[in-house]
């Protein structure tokens, strides 16, 4: 045991340069990460402001049995885990495609270009996309409805038609991050050994031979590593995206409340600290243990491949 100790600090002294640069980011992670996970208690009491967190009374699971009881914590589960899965599916799908091309397509300059021009949505805050939806969809002064009127057609009432939009959240969301996903996979590409791919045209391969053959198992790592740090996400709705595109639109809530929008609604709404905690709560068990569930299974299949 006194040797192990002494082995820890003879560690210690000698890594002691790495050790000193890493130490803020492990302030940053325990003042802002794991400090503040003192806070779930608000989620088991009858917050009040006289008692404070620690100091009101104990409320046991009633919270959680407001939640589930209400009869919202089946519709914004459901909505949080299938817009995140469309999200991840879609995405990931359009930026190996995206990468892939700009790979393969020649002239640095014009690949630059597009680039750039995938890059350009990231940007762009969610208020702003929020701004163009309604440009495009509004009743009265939408483009869109403003076409179908001048050709004759009646106009659609989007804002007001809740089975418009998954359709339109998962293309803006898409739409958004596809630059920024490319450009990870570009890199994974780019990384490659060019080897491969000479000996792959010396045997005579095409270039979608090559891509099939060459680059697509190449990219697997690069995808499980973002799938499973996306899955980590997926009961995490994109409050910025859904409040700012959205908003409180109660025509809608059946097909984009989310828990993260319920959540804020709540506490809104109601003031109540703690049935809101207790939606916080549920959401982060919920993807601590998908995360688990995911990691588990990619080890089982390779573990060199799992996040731990």
């Amino acid at each position: 045991m006194t040797e192990k100790r002494h082995s820890f600090w003879r560690d210690v002294a000698k890594y002691r340069t790495l050790l000193i640069m890493i130490s803020p980011a492990v302030l940053l992670v325990l003042l802002f990460s794991y400090i503040p996970m003192a806070g779930i208690v608000i989620a088991f009491k009858q917050f009040n402001y006289t008692g404070g967190v620690f100091g009101s009374p104990w409320a046991g699971f009633d919270n959680f049995k407001f939640f589930f009881q209400s009869g919202d914590a089946w519709r914004v589960t459901r909505n949080t885990a299938l817009y995140n899965i469309g999200f991840m599916v879609l995405g990931n799908l359009l930026q190996i495609a995206a990468a892939v091309l700009l790979f393969e397509v020649g002239g640095k300059w014009f690949r630059k270009i597009i680039q750039s021009a995938l890059f350009l949505p990231y940007f762009i805050s969610w208020v702003v996309v929020g701004s163009i939806a309604y440009n495009f969809f509004s009743y009265d002064v939408g483009a869109i409805n403003n076409v179908l009127a001048s050709l004759g057609m009646e106009r659609i009432d989007i804002y007001n038609t809740p089975a418009y939009w998954p359709y339109i959240l998962v293309f803006f969301h898409t739409w958004k991050l596809l630059g920024y996903g490319t450009v990870m996979y570009l890199a994974a590409i780019t990384s490659i050994d060019t080897e491969m791919y000479e000996a792959a045209e010396m045997d005579g391969a095409n270039v979608f031979q090559r891509i099939m053959k060459v680059t697509i198992p190449n990219l697997i790592p690069t995808f499980i590593i973002l799938a499973l740090l996306a899955v980590g996400n997926i009961f995490r709705g994109d409050f910025g995206m859904f409040y700012n595109v959205i908003g409180n639109n109660g025509m809608l809530f059946s097909a984009t409340d989310v828990i993260d929008t319920f959540v804020f609604r709540l506490l809104m709404n109601t003031n109540d600290f703690g049935m809101s905690s207790a939606a916080g709560v549920y959401q982060s068990v919920l993807g601590f243990v998908t995360i688990l569930a995911v990691n588990y299974a990619v080890r089982k299949y390779d573990k060199d491949r799992a996040l731990f």
